[in-house]
């Protein structure tokens, strides 16, 4: 195979066009860099006050389509669609301590609240429940010693932990499936009528 030689009239050519190129000097670069460096900072400051902004509307407006997970739990047709909504997940052992303890709190004999704080220690809190509830160590430990003498409050700190799992983490897929668009579809649509 032949070797390819530059010929110098080729070469000649591309260096009579260099010249005709206007070389940027140091100062143009670093005035370049500075006005780059300018027009990022002002892009960033406008991103973040538009993101502030848009947060602060779709916070109040999120706020007014959805209800919060109190009033899902107070509406009876709400209700049972999370709970058949945390079924499909497999976790409505959450839902169902929760309805527990707020049951649990209506007993006004001393003699049922031994032994329904015991039932529900069984059933949802003891290290090999059947439907044990994810809470950490001294929440439990503490509800274990509190089964000598319980008292109404004895699950509030587990409740409570429940709770906050449910509105964190169930609650905002809830308001996203199918299951709760479908019943709020439908309840307008009653609305209407």
């Amino acid at each position: 195979m032949p070797k390819l030689l530059f010929s110098k009239l080729r070469f000649y050519e591309i260096k009579d066009l260099m010249q005709n190129v206007k070389r940027p000097r140091r100062i143009d670069i670093v005035l370049n860099r500075k006005r780059h460096e300018m027009n990022i900072q002002r892009l960033m400051a406008q991103k973040i006050n538009d993101e502030t902004h848009s947060s602060k509307l779709s916070w109040h407006t999120d706020n007014k389509l959805h209800p919060t997970l109190e009033k899902l739990l107070r509406d009876k047709k709400y209700l049972v669609a999370f709970r058949t909504f945390l079924q499909s997940e497999f976790s409505e052992e959450n839902i169902e301590f929760w309805l527990a303890c707020e049951d649990f709190k209506l007993n006004t004999s001393p003699d049922n609240l031994c032994w329904k704080a015991k039932e529900i220690y069984q059933e949802f809190i003891q290290p090999t429940a059947c439907r044990e509830i994810n809470v950490d160590h001294y929440i439990r430990e503490k509800i274990k010693t509190s089964l000598e003498k319980p008292s109404l409050s004895c699950f509030d700190e587990a409740q409570k932990h429940v709770y906050l799992l449910m509105e964190r983490d169930s609650c905002p897929r809830f308001l996203q499936s199918d299951a709760y668009l479908s019943l709020k579809h439908k309840s307008r649509t009653l609305w209407y009528i």
